[in-house]
C-alpha cells in the first residue's frame, strides 16, 4: 500500500468517526412518522424579559406554554439552555428580535462550564425559532431532533462546540435568513434524513456561513435544497457525505444551486477562536481549501453556483472508500453543470474540478471558467446528460486522498490573488 493510499485511508477513517454532537443526554433518533395534528387553540402569548415580566427565563415560559402558543423574548442575554420537547409543545413559536437577533442572546456559559445547546427541539413538530443569537454552547446553537417540520430563521449561531444550526433525523424543515460562524464543526447541518416515498424537501435559503470547520455538512441527508446563500472563509464550504455513523447512507437527491462559494481556505489548524476537536485517528476531517465536496452520494445536483478563490479545489466528488455499505459507497447520478468557476478569471480556484471517476451516471458540464482539473486530461468528466459507468482513475483518487497526509494543510494549495469584495476579508489564518 503506497504512502498516498495510506493517507487516503486516514482521511476517510476520520470521516467515519461519530460526531460529538451526540454528547450529552439525548433521546435516541426515532422516525418522525405521522405528523402531529395542528393545535386548535385558543393560543396565548407569554412574555419573557429581565425585569417587568411574568417570566424571567425562557425555559420557564416554554414550560408553561401549550401547543401553538408564542413565547416572546425581550432584549437581553439569557444564560440558559432552552428545551422544547414533545407533542405538547408542537407548533410553538419562540420569538426574539427577527430584525436584530443580536439583541436577544442565549449564552451557554455557566461559570467555567458550558451548557450543551442553545435551543433544543425534540419530538415536537412545526416549532418556529425566530430572532436569536446563540453562542458559547458546548454542543449546538439551535438543534432540532425527530421533527416533522420546523422553521429556523433570523438566527445567529456563533462560537459553538459542534454545530451552529442543526437538524437531525427530521423532515420538511426550513433554515433561512440566518448566520453561523466560528463553530467547531459545521455552521449548518442537516443529517440522517429518513427515506420517504413522497419526499418533504427541506430548504436552506439566504444564509451566511463563515469561519467554521465546514460551512455546511450533510451526513446521509436527503431532499435538501440549498440556495441563494454564501459559503466563505470556512475550511471547506459544503460537504454532503455518507457515513456509517448515522443511518440511511448515502446522501441523496439534494440540490445546491445559486450560491456564492468562495475563499474556503480557513486553516483552523493554525489557530481558531474555538478549541479544535481531535478525531480518533488524529487526521483532518476534510482538506482545507475546498468549495464543495460530495463524498459518496446519489442524484445530487450542483448547478448555477459561483465558485471561486478556493485554493485546493472548487468542486470534488470521490468514492467513500471505507463505507461498510459497499453498495452506497460510489457516487451515482450526480450532476455538476452551469456553474461559474473562477469569477471570470479574476479569482481562480486552485483546481476547478476533482473527480476520481468512480461510480456511474455522474456528469459535468457545461460549466464556465474551468481551467484546471484533476485528472488534468479531463478524461473522467463526462458531459451532461450521461448514463453508464464513469471512467475510474486510480491515480486521481490516490492524489486527492493523499492531500490528507499534508500536516501543514496548505502544501497542495494553488494560490491565486483574490478579487476585492466590499465588506469581505479573506481568512486563511485566524488572528484575534
Amino acid at each position: 500500500m503506497s504512502r498516498i493510499r495510506i493517507a487516503g485511508v486516514a482521511i476517510v477513517a476520520a470521516l467515519a468517526v461519530p460526531s460529538v454532537a451526540g454528547a450529552g443526554t439525548y433521546p435516541p433518533p426515532a422516525n418522525p412518522g405521522t405528523p402531529q395534528k395542528p393545535p386548535k387553540g385558543p393560543f396565548h402569548r407569554l412574555e419573557v424579559c429581565k425585569d417587568d415580566c411574568r417570566y424571567h427565563t425562557i425555559q420557564a415560559a416554554v414550560n408553561k406554554a401549550k401547543a401553538g402558543d408564542t413565547v416572546k423574548v425581550q432584549a437581553g442575554t439569557y444564560h440558559e439552555q432552552v428545551k422544547i420537547a414533545g407533542a405538547a409543545k408542537r407548533y410553538l413559536k419562540l420569538v426574539g428580535n427577527p430584525k436584530d437577533p443580536s439583541q436577544v442572546v442565549i449564552d451557554g456559559t455557566l461559570g467555567k462550564s458550558r451548557r450543551q445547546n442553545g435551543v433544543w427541539v425534540t419530538d415536537a413538530d412545526q416549532v418556529t425559532i425566530n430572532g436569536f443569537t446563540a453562542k458559547h454552547y458546548n454542543g449546538n446553537g439551535f438543534f432540532v431532533l425527530n421533527a416533522n417540520g420546523y422553521t429556523l430563521k433570523n438566527l445567529n449561531a456563533t462560537l459553538g462546540g459542534v454545530y451552529g444550526i442543526y437538524a437531525f433525523n427530521s423532515v420538511g424543515g426550513v433554515m433561512s435568513d440566518s448566520q453561523a460562524s466560528y463553530n467547531n464543526d459545521a455552521g449548518f447541518y442537516i443529517g440522517q434524513t429518513p427515506p420517504q416515498t413522497t419526499p418533504k424537501r427541506s430548504q436552506v435559503t439566504r444564509v451566511k456561513s463563515f469561519g467554521n470547520v465546514l460551512g455546511f455538512s450533510g451526513t446521509n441527508m436527503r431532499y435538501v435544497t440549498i440556495t441563494k446563500s454564501q459559503w466563505f472563509n470556512n475550511g471547506t464550504g459544503l460537504a454532503p457525505n455518507a457515513l456509517d455513523s448515522e443511518k440511511y447512507a448515502p446522501d441523496e437527491d439534494n440540490v445546491i444551486t445559486d450560491n456564492d462559494i468562495f475563499w474556503n481556505n480557513f486553516n483552523y489548524y493554525v489557530g481558531a477562536p474555538f478549541k479544535r476537536r481531535k478525531s480518533s485517528v488524529g487526521s483532518v476531517p476534510y482538506p482545507v481549501g475546498v468549495g464543495v465536496i460530495i463524498f459518496g452520494g446519489r442524484r445530487n445536483q450542483v448547478t448555477n453556483n459561483r465558485i471561486y478563490g478556493n485554493y485546493l479545489t472548487g468542486f470534488a466528488t470521490l468514492k467513500q472508500i471505507l463505507l461498510k455499505q459497499a453498495d452506497a459507497a460510489d457516487p451515482v447520478g450526480n450532476q455538476v453543470h452551469d456553474n461559474q468557476f473562477g469569477l471570470g478569471g479574476a479569482d481562480l480556484n486552485g483546481r476547478d474540478l476533482v473527480y476520481d471517476g468512480s461510480g456511474s451516471d455522474n456528469c459535468f458540464g457545461p460549466n464556465v471558467g474551468v481551467a484546471l482539473t484533476l485528472p488534468a486530461d479531463g478524461s473522467v468528466f463526462a458531459a451532461c446528460p450521461f448514463t453508464g459507468a464513469n471512467a475510474f482513475n486510480q491515480a486521481a483518487q490516490s492524489e486527492a486522498f493523499g492531500w490528507a497526509g499534508d500536516t501543514t494543510h496548505e502544501k497542495f494549495w494553488i494560490k491565486h490573488p483574490h478579487a476585492a469584495k466590499k465588506g469581505y476579508t479573506p481568512l486563511e489564518h485566524y488572528k484575534k
